[in-house]
C-alpha cells in the first residue's frame, strides 16, 4: 500500500540548535522538491500504526530536481505545490496552507537535535494522498505507476515505480 506525499524540502546550511524562529531562515540555504512515499500497510496494520518505519524503504523520499536557494525563492511560503499519479492529479495547493512555517519548524526542531549543514527537513503534505481518498488508492509498481511532483519555483521530480 505505497503512497505519494509531495512536500517542500528545507535544507539547512548552518549548523544550529535552540535556534530562535526570528533566525531560524538563516540556517536554512535552500529548499528541494520530495515525495515523501509511504507504506501505508507498514505504517497502518503491520508496526502498531507506528508511522516512521513506513517511511524508511530503500528508494523512498526522492528529492529534487535541485537545490535552489532561498535567494533565488520569491517567497518560499507561497508557491503551488502538486502532485499528479499517471497523468491524473492528486494534490493541488499552496506552501501558504503548510500548518507549521518553515522559522517554527527549524526552531522547534533544533531543540531537540542540532541541525547540520546537509540536513533536510520536510514540511507536510497538502490534502489528497491516496489513503484519505474514498476508495483509498495506492501505487502499483508492477504497473509502472510514475508519481511527478511539482513545485512552482522549485522544479519538478518524476519517479516510476518498479
Amino acid at each position: 500500500e505505497v503512497d505519494w506525499e509531495v512536500e517542500l524540502a528545507a535544507v539547512i546550511g548552518k549548523e544550529g540548535r535552540h535556534i530562535q524562529e526570528s533566525v531560524a531562515m538563516e540556517h536554512v540555504v535552500g529548499f528541494t522538491v520530495a515525495n515523501d512515499v509511504s507504506a501505508r500497510d507498514w505504517q497502518m496494520k503491520r508496526n502498531g500504526r507506528q508511522w516512521l518505519l513506513g517511511k524508511t524503504f530503500d528508494t523512498f523520499c526522492p528529492l529534487g530536481p535541485a537545490l535552489v536557494t532561498k535567494e533565488a525563492v520569491t517567497d518560499v511560503h507561497n508557491l503551488r505545490i502538486r502532485c499528479s499519479v499517471n497523468g491524473q492529479l492528486m494534490q493541488d495547493s499552496n506552501t501558504s496552507q503548510l500548518i507549521f512555517k518553515l522559522p517554527k519548524l527549524v526552531a522547534w526542531v533544533s531543540r531537540f537535535v542540532t541541525l547540520v549543514p546537509g540536513d533536510i527537513l520536510l514540511t507536510g503534505t497538502p490534502p489528497g494522498v491516496g489513503v484519505f481518498r474514498k476508495p483509498p488508492m495506492f501505487l502499483k509498481g508492477r504497473e509502472g505507476d510514475e508519481v511527478q511532483c511539482e513545485i512552482e519555483e522549485l522544479g519538478t521530480i518524476c519517479n516510476k515505480v518498479v
